[in-house]
């Protein structure tokens, strides 16, 4: 069996830094005898002689993904290639590194390995939002990560409801409001105090920012629920929903925002030695005393 005849590449938009990194992944793509395509992004950070084309002909055409860049880089790729059940592999050219978990210099050997079939495939869970303004919706989005409300105005809370399946919650007033999918867990809910989640859980980790009262705490809820906010406030507040704190929308009093489970799961490809567990190990500095850390 050939695994991943056609392989698309994506690089950190607008990034020199990984340009050595991805000539060499395309180069090396090649010499496996693959067909490789490349983000038209990405274009001028190229010299091999590859096919560039759009990312939605990437969702078309490609057995598999590669990203080259930080977690940024992956979850924009990942919006636009889940719906089309197209895995993803990560090669990590920026900080943190949670979801993109190859490094350069294993690029050769994790690469030969994932294709004679040496690789865990594992479905994240996706999370589909949409805004409901006078019962009409506006804006549907993806998002891996996490959906946010936040005030933009830093003197001013957000008043707002929720409701889970119909059934009313609580109200809250705070600074915000974070819906996180179980890899979202290690992003911005977990600086505001939420819990880790499993990825394999099917689970969202709910999360105020910042909240007006002090009991006002992250729960988690299966992710088979429909997670409804509605928005408080008056004509002069200025809230932002944003998924995975690249895409926007400006809110509206009185608007709703529903969060759900996508109808397409996130599919990323890791070497056979991943372990989610040592990533925590690894990027949290769990389990270690200040001498052993790494550096930075």
């Amino acid at each position: 069996m050939t695994h991943f005849q056609t392989v698309g590449v994506i690089g950190k938009h607008r990034s020199p830094q990984v340009a050595p990194v991805l000539n060499a992944l395309c180069r090396h793509l090649a010499e496996l005898g693959r067909t490789v395509l490349v983000d038209t992004y990405s274009a001028d950070l190229v010299d091999e002689p590859v096919s560039f084309v759009t990312r939605a002909e990437l969702a078309k055409r490609c057995d598999l993904v590669v990203v080259v860049g930080g977690d940024g880089t992956l979850l924009s790729a990942a919006r636009e290639m889940a719906p089309a059940a197209v895995p993803l592999l990560g090669i990590n050219q920026g900080r943190l590194g949670f979801m993109v978990d190859v490094t350069p210099e294993d690029m050769r050997e994790s690469l030969g390995a994932i294709f004679r079939g040496e690789y865990l495939r594992e479905d994240r869970l996706l999370l589909s939002c949409r805004i409901l303004r006078n019962g009409m919706p506006v804006q549907p989005a993806l998002a891996v990560n996490d959906v946010v409300i936040r005030n933009q105005a830093a003197i001013r809370m957000v008043e707002f409801e929720t409701w889970i399946d119909g059934e009313f919650i609580s109200q809250h007033r705070a600074d915000g409001f974070i819906i996180a999918s179980p890899t979202g867990s290690t992003a911005y809910a977990l600086s505001g105090g939420g819990p880790v989640v499993h990825p394999s859980l099917e689970a969202l980790a709910l999360v105020p920012i910042c909240p007006h009262t002090l009991s006002d705490r992250p729960i988690v809820v299966s992710a088979s629920q429909t997670v409804r906010i509605v928005l408080g406030g008056h004509d002069g507040s200025r809230v932002m929903l944003t998924c995975d704190g690249q895409t926007s929308e400006i809110l509206q009093p009185g608007d709703a925002v529903e969060v759900s489970r996508a109808e397409w799961p996130l599919s990323l490809i890791h070497p056979k030695n991943y372990s989610y567990f040592n990533l925590l190990r690894s990027k949290l500095h769990w389990g270690r005393g200040p001498a052993q850390r790494e550096p930075g």
